[in-house]
C-alpha cells in the first residue's frame, strides 16, 4: 500500500467511527433535553474529557504549534494562562452552575441567566442568543478552516474541499445524535488529541538527537526565540507578551460550549473527580502541543509558508504513513470536538431560547419529536452560515479563535461569575456586562491601535467586569435570586 493510501485509510477509519457513534446515539434523542444536554447523565470521565476536547479546537494542534513555531517560547505564557483558567473555571463555576441549572431546569446559558432574575427574561434571552450566534459563526468557521489546512497539508486537497468535508462530517453526527453523540465522540477525540500531543514531540526530540540536538536547534534560532519575554522589556513585555498570553485563561469562565459539560454531569459530586481528570489531561497534553512548534523548526526548518501546518507536516516527516494518518486525525479531532459542541450550543439557543421561550411563549407546547427535528434544522442552518463566512474570510486560525474566544469570554464570563457569587448582582448589571463584552470585542477587533494598548482578551473582559460591577453596586435593575444551595 502506498504512503498516501495508508494515510487515507487511517483518516477514513477515524471519520467512519465518528459517524457510527452518531448513528448509535440516535435512539436516545427522545426530547429536547436529550438533544441539548443528554438528559444530564454524563459521568465524570465523559464530562471532563469532553470539556477539554471541546475547549481546544483546531487551535490546540494547529494554531498553538504554529504560534510557537513562529514566535518561540513567549507563547508558553498562553499555556500558563490556559492551565490556570481551566482550573479556575472548574473550581469557581462548575458546582454553582450545575446546582443552579438543575434547580431551574435550564437547558442553556441564556436560559440560566434569564431564570436567575425575577420577571420577564426576554431581553436577556435575545441578547445572549445574539452574542452566541455572532461569535460562534466565527468560531465554528475557524474549525472548518482548520480542516482545510489539515487535508491540504496531508493529501494536497484544495482547502475549500477540505473545509467542506470537515463541515459535512461534523454536521452529520451532531444532527443525528445531539449532545450524547458530541460528548462520546469528544471522549474519543480528547484522548486521541492527548496522545498526539505527547507522542509527536517525543519523536521529534529523539529525531533531533536528544538534548544535544535540541540545544543546537535553540541556539540557531537566536536569543529572542529562547526567552519568555521575546527580547522585550517594560510595558512592551508586560502588556504585549505576558498579559496577552495569560489572558487566554479569562475566557474559560464564559464559553457556553464548555459550561454545558458542567450542566450535563450526572451528579454534583462527580465534578470533583471531573476536575482532577481535566487537569490531568492539561498537564499531559499542553506542554506537548506547544513543543510541536518549537521542535518543528528543527525537523522542517524555519520559514514554512503557513506555520499552522507544522503539526501534520511533522507527523508525515517522523512516522510511517499509516501512523501519520492516525496522528493527523488527532488534529481533525481537535477541530471536530469543538465545532460539534459549538454547533449544538448555538442550535440549543435558537431552539430553546428563541423558538420555545420567545416565539411560542404562551402557546401550546410543541411535541418533543418536533423540537428535536427543529434542533436538527438549526444545526444545518448554522453550519452553512459558518462555512460561508469561513470560506469568504480564511484568516489565521489563531486570530479567528482569539476574536471569538474574547467575545464569548468577556460577554458571559464576568456576568456568570457575578451571578453565581455576588449578592448585589442585578438585571441591569447583567445586561450591561453582556453589551459591553459584545461591543468592546468588536471595537478591539476592528479599530486600529486598540490591540496595541491592551490585548483584546484582557481588555474586553476587564471592561465587561467593570461595567457589571458598577451597575450592580448602583443597584440598577432587579437583584439576582438567592444562590441555590
Amino acid at each position: 500500500m502506498t504512503g498516501q493510501w495508508s494515510l487515507l485509510l487511517g483518516f477514513v477509519l477515524y471519520l467512519g467511527l465518528m459517524l457510527v457513534i452518531g448513528i448509535i446515539t440516535v435512539r436516545y434523542m427522545r426530547s429536547l433535553d436529550d438533544f441539548v444536554l443528554g438528559g444530564r447523565r454524563l459521568g465524570p470521565w465523559v464530562a471532563a474529557i469532553s470539556e477539554r476536547a471541546s475547549g481546544e479546537s483546531a487551535w490546540f494542534l494547529l494554531g498553538l504549534p504554529g504560534a510557537t513555531y513562529a514566535l518561540g517560547f513567549q507563547e508558553f505564557w498562553s499555556v500558563i494562562g490556559i492551565a490556570s483558567g481551566i482550573l479556575a473555571s472548574w473550581t469557581l463555576v462548575a458546582v454553582g452552575l450545575r446546582n443552579a441549572t438543575g434547580r431551574l431546569g435550564a437547558l442553556t446559558i441564556p436560559d440560566f441567566l434569564a431564570g436567575r432574575f425575577p420577571g420577564d427574561g426576554r431581553t436577556i434571552r435575545a441578547l445572549s442568543t445574539l452574542i452566541i450566534l455572532v461569535f460562534y459563526t466565527t468560531y465554528v468557521g475557524a474549525q472548518f478552516v482548520g480542516a482545510g489546512k489539515i487535508l491540504n497539508a496531508t493529501f494536497g486537497m484544495h482547502e475549500a474541499w477540505g473545509m467542506a468535508l470537515g463541515a459535512v462530517v461534523v454536521l452529520a453526527y451532531t444532527m443525528l445524535g445531539g449532545f450524547l453523540a458530541v460528548a462520546w465522540t469528544d471522549l474519543f477525540q480528547g484522548l486521541l488529541m492527548a496522545v498526539v500531543a505527547v507522542i509527536l514531540p517525543i519523536l521529534a526530540f529523539v529525531k533531533l538527537g536528544g538534548p544535544g540536538g535540541f540545544d543546537t536547534l535553540l541556539a540557531a534560532q537566536g536569543p529572542d526565540f529562547l526567552t519568555l519575554n521575546a527580547g522585550k522589556t517594560g510595558s512592551a513585555f508586560f502588556f504585549g507578551v505576558m498579559v496577552g498570553g495569560l489572558s487566554w485563561g479569562l475566557g474559560y469562565f464564559g464559553q457556553p460550549h464548555l459550561l454545558t459539560r458542567y450542566m450535563a454531569i450526572r451528579k454534583v459530586r462527580d465534578l470533583r473527580v471531573g476536575t482532577l481528570i481535566a487537569m490531568g489531561w492539561v498537564l499531559a497534553a499542553y506542554w506537548g502541543a506547544a513543543f510541536i512548534g518549537v521542535l518543528g523548526v528543527g525537523i522542517l526548518g524555519p520559514g514554512l509558508e503557513d506555520p499552522e501546518q507544522v503539526m501534520p507536516l511533522l507527523a508525515r516527516a517522523l512516522v510511517p504513513p499509516w501512523i501519520a494518518g492516525m496522528l493527523i486525525s488527532g488534529a481533525v479531532a481537535a477541530m471536530m470536538s469543538t465545532a460539534d459542541s459549538q454547533l449544538l450550543v448555538a442550535t440549543s439557543s435558537l431552539t430553546e431560547d428563541i423558538y420555545v421561550k420567545l416565539i411560542r411563549r404562551g402557546r401550546p407546547a410543541e411535541s418533543p419529536g418536533r423540537l428535536v427535528f427543529l434542533g436538527r434544522l438549526a444545526v444545518i442552518l448554522i453550519t452553512v452560515v459558518a462555512f460561508v463566512l469561513a470560506y469568504l474570510d480564511r484568516d489565521l486560525i489563531f486570530d479567528m479563535v482569539s476574536y471569538a474566544w474574547s467575545g464569548l469570554g468577556s460577554s458571559f464570563g464576568p456576568v456568570i461569575l457575578l451571578t453565581l457569587w455576588w449578592k448585589r448582582m442585578t438585571r441591569g448589571a447583567l445586561l450591561g456586562g453582556l453589551v459591553t463584552g459584545l461591543v468592546s470585542t468588536i471595537l478591539w477587533k476592528h479599530v486600529p491601535g486598540l490591540d496595541a494598548i491592551l490585548d483584546i482578551k484582557a481588555a474586553s473582559f476587564i471592561l465587561s467586569m467593570t461595567v457589571a460591577l458598577s451597575l450592580g453596586w448602583l443597584g440598577v435593575g432587579d437583584r439576582v435570586l438567592p444562590r441555590p444551595r
